[in-house]
């Protein structure tokens, strides 16, 4: 007589779904490395800029974190080149992009926190940018990311 075997259910961990079932998380990965990408030209722009002339930005008033605009310049513009590459990465689905885009971002956000006395409106739709890039890349569908 042949043995026979029951099936086991399965566990819960193994039918978890990453798919929270929201079509802005859903779609929000993909708009997320858009947005990666061009926070990450405008960067590269804001950083040359910064760079060439020290008078193209002014300060608006008093603020505690006083650089030179030419330190600013190289800080966005080193920060916009590794934001265009974690774009690209996440476009490819890589797993290291999602997680380095996530602490980018939010580094980001801080540095434009920063930048506030500069350029005020820019800095603000940078911050909501970056706070939503984050919240995009934590809460989208992660199964289709894989290590490249």
């Amino acid at each position: 007589m042949a043995h026979q075997t029951t099936p086991q259910p399965s566990s819960p961990a193994s039918n978890r779904s990453y798919d929270t079932g929201s079509p802005w998380a859903a779609g929000g990965t993909v708009f997320a490395a858009v947005l990666l990408l061009v926070d990450g030209v405008l960067g590269v722009i804001k950083g040359i800029s910064g760079i060439a002339e020290d008078d193209v930005y002014t300060r608006v008033g008093n603020y505690t974190f006083k650089f030179d605009v030419t330190a600013w310049g190289w800080i966005h513009l080193i920060l916009g080149i590794i934001l265009i590459v974690v774009g690209a990465g996440l476009f490819k689905g890589a797993l290291w992009a999602r997680a380095t885009g996530v602490a980018l971002a939010g580094i980001s956000v801080i540095l434009n926190f920063m930048w506030l006395p500069y350029t005020p409106i820019w800095a603000i739709v940078s911050i909501a940018i970056g706070l939503f890039v984050i919240w995009a890349l934590c809460t989208g569908s992660a199964r289709h990311d894989r290590t490249v």
